[in-house]
C-alpha cells in the first residue's frame, strides 16, 4: 500500500515474553517508539502522541519474526494522526495495529505522504462510570532505563508499570499465581487505549490506581491511572480490555463465580 514504510524489523526473544506465553504488551510500545521516531524524521516533525489505540489480533510467540510499518493518516487543525502496523514476517499478516494522535506540528507536513488506513475503527468505549473505586497497584520511581530520548518516562516503561498493576489487580480479585498455575489461565488483553496528559522525568515517583470498568462473562475491561503522588498530578491513563485465556485451548474462559464476585464489588457486572 503507497506511503507505508517500513520502520522497525525484529525478533521476539524467549525472555521478552508474559505468563500468556506471548510477546508482552509493553514490549510492543517498546518498539513502536522506535517505529515514531524513524517516522517523524522521515516527515520532518518531532513530540509524542496524546492518545494511543492499540489493537490485538493476533499473538506473537517466542522466536517470531515481525516487522513494523507506519504512515500519516492524516492532519487537520486539531489532530496529526499517524499508524503503525506490525507484521508478522513470515505470514505477513498484521497482528496487531496502533492508531495514533499527536498535537499538530508547527511546520508543514508533506499531504501527498497520507496513507490509508485498512485497520480496525476504534471503539468507543466511553468514560468509566462516575465513583469507579481505584486501589492502589503500583508505586515506585523513574529509573535510567525507563527514560526515551527527552528525557521522560518512556511509552514502553509506563506500559511496563501498567502491566504490573494489572497483575496487582488480578492478585485483588483472585486471579493470583496460584490460580493461574492450577488452572492453565492468563490474562489477555486484546485493546489498550493509553492516554497521555503529563511527563514524569528521571526518579520522579509515581502511584498507579486501578478500577473496573466493565465485567464480562470472559472479559474484563481495567482502568489504570497513573499519577505524580507528590501533587495527584496525573499523567496518564490506559484502558486495558481483555479476557480470561485458557491457556491449553487458546480461547477465553468464563470467570469463576468467586471471581466475578470480588471483581463485581468495583464495577458494575455486565
Amino acid at each position: 500500500m503507497p506511503n507505508w514504510i517500513e520502520t522497525y524489523r525484529g525478533a521476539v526473544p524467549p525472555w521478552q515474553c508474559d505468563v500468556t506465553e506471548h510477546f508482552t504488551v509493553a514490549y510492543y510500545f517498546d518498539r513502536v517508539e522506535e517505529a515514531e521516531a524513524s517516522l517523524a524524521e522521515s516527515l520532518g516533525f518531532a513530540g509524542r502522541p496524546f492518545q494511543i489505540n492499540a489493537r490485538f489480533a493476533r499473538e506473537l510467540r517466542a522466536g517470531a519474526s515481525f516487522h513494523i510499518e507506519s504512515a500519516l493518516l492524516g492532519i487537520d487543525e486539531t489532530r496529526l494522526r499517524i499508524g503503525h502496523r506490525v507484521i508478522d514476517s513470515d505470514s505477513n499478516e498484521v497482528v496487531t495495529w496502533f492508531d495514533e494522535s499527536w498535537t499538530p506540528p508547527s511546520s508543514p507536513i508533506p499531504r501527498e505522504r497520507i496513507a490509508e488506513w485498512n485497520g480496525p475503527a476504534p471503539e468507543e468505549r466511553g468514560a468509566p462510570a462516575a465513583g469507579l473505586a481505584f486501589i492502589p497497584t503500583a508505586r515506585g520511581r523513574v529509573k535510567t532505563a525507563d527514560i526515551d530520548c527527552a528525557g521522560n518516562f518512556s511509552l514502553g516503561g509506563m506500559v511496563h508499570r501498567f502491566s504490573n498493576a494489572s497483575g496487582q489487580f488480578g492478585n485483588a480479585i483472585g486471579m493470583n499465581s496460584a490460580y493461574m498455575t492450577k488452572n492453565r489461565r492468563g490474562f489477555s488483553t486484546f485493546e489498550l487505549i493509553l492516554q497521555l496528559s503529563g511527563a514524569l522525568p528521571l526518579d520522579a515517583p509515581y502511584l498507579v490506581e486501578t478500577g473496573v470498568a466493565l465485567l464480562g462473562n470472559s472479559s474484563l475491561r481495567m482502568i489504570h491511572r497513573m499519577a505524580d503522588p507528590r501533587s495527584g498530578t496525573e499523567v496518564a491513563r490506559l484502558s486495558q480490555y481483555g479476557v480470561n485465556l485458557d491457556l491449553d485451548a487458546r480461547r477465553p474462559a468464563r470467570w469463576p463465580d468467586d471471581i466475578r464476585e470480588r471483581a463485581g464489588a468495583l464495577a458494575s457486572v455486565a
